[in-house]
C-alpha cells in the first residue's frame, strides 16, 4: 500500500456535501483514508474575485500508482461536478495529490510533491493539522517547517458544517 496525502477543496454549490461525497467516493475508488484534517474556510488564492473555499487534507493508503490515482481522483471530481473552465477558478470538487509515499514525479499530466505547496497556507494548514513532521522531499523540511515559513498571508479559518461531518 502507498501512502498519499490529498488536499481536497470546494467553493461552489454545497461545499460541505460535495468534500463528504468527495471522501465516499475516495473510499470506494482509492483506498482507506487513515486521517482527515478539520475543514478549513480561506479566501480564493490567486484568483481572488471568486467565493471563499472549503479545503480538507487526508491522509489515504492507496493500492494504486500516482498515474492511476490521479486519473481515480480526477473522475471524481467529473461525478461530483466539476467543470475546467479556467485557471484557478472556481470549482465544486479540487482533489490535488500533495504527497505518494516519498516519491518525486515530474511529468506533463502530474507533479508531487505539489509544486505549489509551500507557497500556500491553505493546504499547509490541512496537512499539518494531520501530519506535522512529515519531511518535503525535495525542500528537506517538516510540514510545521514550511508553514511557519509561509509568505501567504490569507487567513485559513476552522469551519464546521453544523452536521455530522465525518
Amino acid at each position: 500500500m502507498n501512502r498519499t496525502i490529498l488536499l481536497l477543496g470546494s467553493n461552489e454549490g454545497d461545499r460541505c456535501a460535495l468534500l463528504r461525497s468527495a471522501r465516499l467516493e475516495l473510499t470506494r475508488r482509492a483506498g482507506t483514508i487513515h486521517r482527515s484534517s478539520p475543514l478549513y474556510e480561506t479566501a480564493a488564492w490567486g484568483k481572488t474575485d471568486q467565493p471563499a473555499f472549503l479545503n480538507q487534507a487526508l491522509e489515504l493508503s492507496t493500492p494504486l500508482d500516482p498515474e492511476a490515482l490521479l486519473s481515480a481522483t480526477q473522475n471524481i471530481e467529473q461525478l461530483l461536478g466539476r467543470q475546467r473552465i479556467e485557471k484557478w477558478g472556481s470549482r465544486t470538487l479540487d482533489i490535488d495529490i500533495l504527497f505518494y509515499n516519498d516519491a518525486v514525479i515530474c511529468t506533463p499530466a502530474l507533479n508531487i510533491p505539489h509544486p505549489e505547496l509551500s507557497r500556500r497556507r491553505f493546504a499547509l494548514v490541512p496537512v499539518a493539522a494531520i501530519a506535522p513532521d512529515l519531511q518535503h522531499p525535495l525542500l528537506r523540511q517538516s510540514i510545521a517547517e514550511l508553514l511557519r515559513e509561509c509568505p501567504d498571508p490569507l487567513p485559513v479559518t476552522e469551519f464546521s458544517c453544523h452536521q455530522d461531518y465525518n
